[in-house]
């Protein structure tokens, strides 16, 4: 007899198989040049590429630009994607590439506002896109108000792949061997640099513990 717990890993597995079904069919309907398809992959995916390339550049302007050339890449290259990997897998791979070039062609400042500008003024980067996956993880409930300046600081000091992989599995949620494939590198690389992230951020975070 099933436990609960095993009726909802199995209801759970069924729904990601659904979903990663519809994927491929949209995906294989914007391979035949069905725009529709390839409208409906982006809006799938534009919220967490923006997310991801605003963390990692403390730049709305930088981060809409990767946003605006990922998606463009996506567009001109989709029909050489082979299925051999998830799509989000795929399409990460391009925005961290992206992310990390234009990183390395600008002098990363030591010290970052953790503010953006908007039109209603200054407003702290992790308000600018909202959290749409809340309770992907525990972090998550470090993002409190009288915490965020301090992670913004404790992100700065990261290297850029440190910051990179952290970024990815704490605020896209992703798995490590995912996170190891978008950086072209293994799983057991992408834990040993989160590792260290995290023991970064435990150590400077250790007095609001």
């Amino acid at each position: 007899m099933n436990t609960r717990a095993e009726t909802i890993r199995s209801t759970d597995a069924v729904g990601r198989a659904a979903e990663r079904a519809d994927e491929s069919a949209l995906i294989r309907a914007a391979q035949q040049g069905n725009q529709e398809a390839f409208e409906q992959l982006v809006r799938n995916y534009d919220q967490s590429v923006l997310r991801l390339a605003l963390n990692l550049l403390r730049s709305p302007e930088d981060a809409r630009d990767i946003y605006q050339e990922a998606f463009l890449r996506v567009y001109k290259n989709l029909h050489t994607f082979r299925f051999d990997c998830s799509f989000n897998t795929w399409l990460y791979r391009i925005v961290s590439n992206l992310c990390l070039d234009q990183l390395r062609k600008r002098k990363v400042r030591k010290e970052e506002s953790p503010s953006v500008s908007t039109r209603e003024g200054e407003m702290d980067r992790f308000e600018f896109i909202a959290e749409e996956r809340a309770g992907v993880d525990p972090q998550r409930s470090l993002m409190s108000a009288e915490l965020q300046s301090k992670i913004s600081e404790v992100l700065s000091s990261l290297t850029n792949r440190e910051r990179l992989v952290f970024e990815m599995r704490h605020y896209q949620g992703m798995r490590l061997r995912a996170i190891g494939e978008s950086l072209g590198t293994t799983e057991e690389a992408a834990k040993n640099c989160l590792f260290r992230a995290t023991q970064k951020m435990r150590t400077a975070l250790g007095a609001y513990a």
